[in-house]
């Protein structure tokens, strides 16, 4: 009898029972690090995150940065419109020079007197206002002048009515007095 029981103990041994997973397949995976949660007791809590807040934050800070790099461009945009007028200005001053009575040949740096006479005419003069004496020979002192490298002419000193007196009748035309450059 002992030999029967042993028998069908061997028997109920050899027979294999079927494993069942208690773990629904749905909740598992074979690559855990795609889960959007933590996959095990002692992993970092992954806590999903507020696209919107993330876009808002990003969008704020495009904004803030190109609104800089606009405001700069603005500056170098209204620089370069300032010197272009400048050099606008330069250019008519220098063809109204241009067509004044010059007896010599201006050299570049040096300084020159802009005179009108009583027809009307502008002169090109080596001598200053304060060197004619007690009287000036023409109807009236403009400027001082200096002719640049590219030959064209900055005013440094002009008389209160320079604006109106040396117009020609055209349009006003600004004209900066600009202080000598110290070498």
């Amino acid at each position: 009898m002992e030999n029967n029981d042993n028998k069908e103990k061997n028997d109920k041994s050899n027979i294999k029972k079927e494993f069942i997973n208690p773990i629904d397949k749905s909740h598992t995976t074979d690559i855990p690090g795609l889960l959007p949660y933590a996959h095990e007791r002692g992993s970092v809590v992954i806590k999903p995150e507020d696209k919107g807040k993330i876009k808002t934050k990003a969008l704020n800070a495009m904004y803030q940065q190109t609104d800089v790099q606009m405001a700069q461009i603005y500056k170098q945009m209204e620089t370069l419109v300032a010197q272009a007028k400048n050099l606008q200005a330069r250019k008519e001053l220098s063809e109204k020079i241009y067509k004044a009575t010059m007896g010599f040949e201006p050299y570049i740096n040096e300084t020159y007197h802009v005179y009108q006479r009583k027809t009307g005419e502008y002169l090109l003069s080596l001598v200053a206002p304060a060197e004619w004496g007690k009287k000036i020979p023409f109807e009236k002192y403009l400027a001082t002048v200096k002719m640049f490298a590219d030959h064209t002419w900055q005013i440094l000193e002009e008389n209160e009515n320079f604006k109106e007196d040396f117009r020609d009748g055209q349009d006003e035309v600004v004209y900066e007095v600009k202080p000598e450059e110290e070498e």
